[in-house]
């Protein structure tokens, strides 16, 4: 049995949806964000960067337990593990890898910035708004020029670029992107929202998801922004 340990945001939701592609049973442990649940040592042993979400595998390879942090190399782990979603070798492999790096390196933190400073931030700062909005629409449009001459993102097959760039555009409204000005992104997003498991894996800790929209006091701000997440451990 695999254990994800996750709390309902973009990033969990690859993972949650890959499992559900690769039709691995899992269970799955919540890891309440907004609570400091990311923060208790027990936690902290199997992702010492404090972030969920997190996998732990006890058929890894040789049959060892092994735990797996970074949304990105779970998503390169479990496509390994069972052989779909990513090329073997070649240059199709590393296309796929390219895709996925866009998605870690650029397209997850410069939208986690807009919709933070957009929504979230505890006051206006016009710059930072600005500063992340327009990078937004820039990668927004990088994902539209690629989707215009192929189906997925790395080519004509869906793989693990697709499921780690799929919900964060999913909440595109949140970094200011309007779906008229990205018709090719558009298209490719509905594709992928008709797949079975892509609604089953966004069903992750969905009574939870309230909470999460809800969250912004000072205490909840302490722990996702303030002194609580810069403490050193």
């Amino acid at each position: 049995m695999l254990t994800l340990y996750a709390w309902p945001t973009p990033n969990a939701h690859k993972v949650s949806i890959m499992l559900e592609e690769c039709e691995i049973d899992y269970k799955v442990v919540s890891v309440d964000i907004i609570a400091g649940d990311q923060f208790k040592s027990e936690f902290l042993a199997i992702s010492p960067n404090n972030r969920m979400p997190v996998i732990v595998d006890n058929q890894g390879p040789e049959s060892n337990t092994i735990s797996i942090f970074e949304s990105g190399a779970i998503l390169i782990y479990l496509a390994d593990k069972v052989c779909r979603f990513i090329p073997r070798g070649g240059s199709a492999r590393y296309d796929v890898l390219q895709w996925l790096m866009f998605q870690m390196g650029n397209l997850g933190p410069i939208c986690g910035q807009a919709h933070h400073f957009r929504d979230a931030a505890p006051e206006h700062v016009p710059y930072a708004i600005n500063r992340f909005t327009n990078e937004a629409e820039r990668l927004y449009h990088v994902m539209d020029q690629q989707l215009k001459k192929m189906d997925y993102l790395a080519g004509e097959e869906y793989s693990i670029a697709d499921i780690a760039c799929w919900p964060w555009v999913r909440v595109h409204r949140y970094h200011g992107q309007h779906w008229k000005d990205f018709p090719n992104v558009k298209r490719w997003f509905d594709n992928i929202a008709a797949r079975p498991a892509v609604q089953k894996g966004m069903k992750l800790l969905i009574s939870k998801r309230a909470k999460t929209r809800d969250v912004l006091n000072q205490e909840a701000r302490d722990i996702l922004f303030g002194q609580t997440q810069m403490a050193r451990r």
